[in-house]
């Protein structure tokens, strides 16, 4: 059998205690995301794959099974988000949901909830707002570490 990778693009921090899962298929990372400690991704064999795109932030202890976050996404701290969901551009999981498979946020949606369900619109400045600042924080905080 052959191992995929995870490819983690420039300015990524994947926090130390999270698990990218690539042995069975790939997983895609995008730029300037952070995916903090305890998340788990993981994919199933010739089924689905992980795209993140860029500017996304994973918060702790999320589960990311075989789905596609676009950029400016936030996925809040312990959601599952299952195979062949998809998360669209600027849109937030809140913390603790379960997105179920084959769901479809669409760009600048809030959901939340089990089973996750749409809960309103976010304004796109802010959605964009917030992504960034999270993002441009966890990325100074890396540098803290290679500095040492």
């Amino acid at each position: 059998m052959q191992h995929s990778s995870a490819i983690p693009l420039s300015a990524t921090n994947v926090v130390s205690g999270s698990e990218p899962s690539c042995e069975v298929n790939s997983i895609r990372i995008g730029n300037r995301v952070n995916i903090q400690d305890g998340s788990v991704l993981h994919t199933l064999y010739e089924k689905s794959t992980i795209e993140i795109g860029d500017d996304v932030s994973i918060g702790h202890n999320v589960t990311i099974h075989g789905a596609t976050i676009h950029d400016g996404a936030l996925v809040g701290m312990g959601s599952v988000i299952l195979d062949h969901a998809v998360v669209g551009e600027g849109a937030i999981v809140a913390a603790g949901s379960v997105v179920l498979s084959k769901t479809v946020i669409k760009p600048g949606e809030l959901w939340g909830g089990t089973p996750a369900k749409f809960i309103k619109m976010v304004d796109p400045e802010q959605s964009k707002e917030i992504n960034q600042k999270i993002a441009k924080n966890y990325l100074m905080y890396s540098k803290w570490y290679e500095e040492e």
